[in-house]
């Protein structure tokens, strides 16, 4: 594992938990750090494995990989829900809540969330609506193996550039349709489904797989840089179109991303800040140190399980709060924090332990990396 990308992915989430707790409004960006982090790190894997792998080994693995990696969780928790929400629903608690969970876990069964969520019959489950960047991931996963393996290695660098270039294409050309009106089944917020596609974060996953082969010239300068102008360019707007900065939390880029055009440049703004940080980290060794303190490795570690808990576990802490405990919720915002974070981790430890990690030490005995001639020769 490369130094300092656990740390990065604990950083992720830790972004997305303060803005589904209504601390840190610019927080949402950790879904867009997750993608880039994927873009970066799969396609060094693909490239690796085009390398040494047939066709059929090339695809098999990669899918069988992934499978291990993906699949338990992310079934496992829907069906524990399921679960979880017949109880509440037998014991004629909210069962509205419950009820709307069992209508949408369809779409997340077939990894198709995001779709829907880009639909007119959207309404927000805690317990499911983050399952739609989860889809995206998943779609990436689907197509970007068969752009990897077609790709001959001298047409990479300019496969890639069009992939980055094609992100706000494809995010204007969707707001045109979303603004038309023209389309009763589409979800009246522009911003918000344009945001859930899922090639209108093709650049975010293009960028993370350029710096996994290409160089970014004086990225330091270049990050300072970015440091300086992603919050002003944000601030500013927000004024201008406003007259007022609302939450400075968000940096001028609250989400849903909407007025002044900026979901087309707003994301290619932030994504090209995250892809000077991750090649900070993995090229001039930034913040490795810090990045490699124990929690946060671990943090990063169990990830993928703290971001499927976490936003179920944000309701539930709201409930201990509120139904049991009796405060009202600016007093009790704080422990709402502190008891989705202990529930999160609690329970992406447990399944860590007892799920994830079992079956994905059997990545190498059923789907190793290695050629066939060369596994022989150890054997």
């Amino acid at each position: 594992m490369i130094p300092g990308l656990d740390g990065l992915r604990a950083i992720a989430f830790l972004f997305v938990l303060l803005v589904h707790t209504d601390y840190f409004l610019f927080g949402w960006t950790g879904v867009l750090l997750f993608f880039v982090l994927s873009g970066f790190l799969i396609t060094d894997i693909l490239l690796r494995m085009k390398e040494s792998l047939g066709a059929r080994d090339f695809f098999y693995k990669f899918y069988g990989r992934r499978f291990l990696r993906i699949f338990p969780l992310y079934y496992f928790y829907l069906f524990l829900m399921l679960g979880v929400t017949a109880l509440f629903i037998a014991l004629e608690y909210r069962q509205n809540t419950m009820l709307l969970y069992q209508e949408q876990m369809p779409y997340g069964l077939l990894y198709i969330y995001n779709f829907f969520h880009a639909g007119a019959g959207y309404v927000e489950s805690r317990f499911i609506t983050h399952f739609w960047s989860l889809s995206v991931e998943e779609q990436f996963y689907i197509f970007w193996p068969l752009v990897i393996f077609l790709t001959p290695r001298d047409k990479l660098k300019p496969v890639l550039l069009a992939a980055i270039f094609a992100g706000p294409l494809f995010r204007a050309l969707t707001g045109m349709v979303y603004n038309s009106g023209s389309f009763s089944f589409l979800y009246p917020n522009t911003a918000v489904g344009v945001y859930v596609l899922p090639f209108s974060h093709i650049d975010a996953f293009a960028m993370g797989a350029y710096i996994s082969r290409f160089e970014i010239p004086k990225a330091r300068l270049q990050l300072l840089a970015m440091a300086i102008i992603l919050p002003a360019a944000g601030l500013g707007m927000e004024y201008f179109l406003r007259g007022e900065v609302a939450f400075f939390s968000s940096l001028g880029y609250q989400y849903p991303l909407g007025n002044g055009l900026r979901h087309i440049w707003g994301y290619t703004f932030i994504d090209y800040t995250l892809l000077l940080v991750i090649y900070c980290v993995v090229r001039e060794k930034m913040w490795v140190n810090w990045l490699e303190w124990p929690v946060l490795r671990y943090l990063g570690k169990i990830s993928y399980g703290l971001y499927v808990y976490h936003f179920a576990m944000t309701w539930f802490a709201a409930r201990i709060v509120a139904d049991v405990f009796e405060l009202p919720y600016e007093i009790g915002k704080p422990w709402i924090l502190v008891l989705t974070f202990l529930m999160s981790v609690a329970a992406s430890a447990l399944t860590y332990r007892w799920l994830e990690k079992p079956l994905l030490n059997l990545k190498d005995r059923y789907f190793s990396l290695k050629p066939k001639e060369q596994k022989s020769a150890v054997n």
